[in-house]
């Protein structure tokens, strides 16, 4: 199942990055090789078309993002960090060690 919404996952990022790059710009983009087949989008072009194909690309990213982490989350059960071992193979303590020196009070005003 993950493995199969992280192929997913490459798919709409794909679609989603040529869906933005069509989109016409202030320096017209990739948009410019679309001038022929304006038509079959209808008098505006294929402006509304693709801002809508856009969009529900994005969704669907967003929410197969939360649901593979959702997904990995519920299957990993350890961190990364449980598996690091020092160099010296010794036990990190919980909490620090008091010092065996106590620090010299500080005087008393009166």
């Amino acid at each position: 199942m993950t493995s199969t919404l992280f192929i997913l996952q490459i798919v709409l990022a794909i679609a989603i990055t040529i869906a933005v790059l069509l989109q016409k710009s202030s320096s017209i983009g990739l948009g410019a090789y679309s001038g022929s087949n304006e038509s079959v989008f209808g008098a505006k072009g294929p402006t509304g078309f693709l801002a809508k194909i856009t969009f529900a690309l994005a969704l669907a990213f967003i929410i197969n993002t939360l649901a593979l982490g959702f997904l990995y989350t519920k299957e990993s059960t350890s961190s990364v960090a449980d598996k690091i071992v020092p160099k010296n193979n010794t036990v990190v303590p919980a909490s620090p060690i008091a010092p065996t020196q106590d620090a010299p009070a500080a005087p008393q005003t009166k």
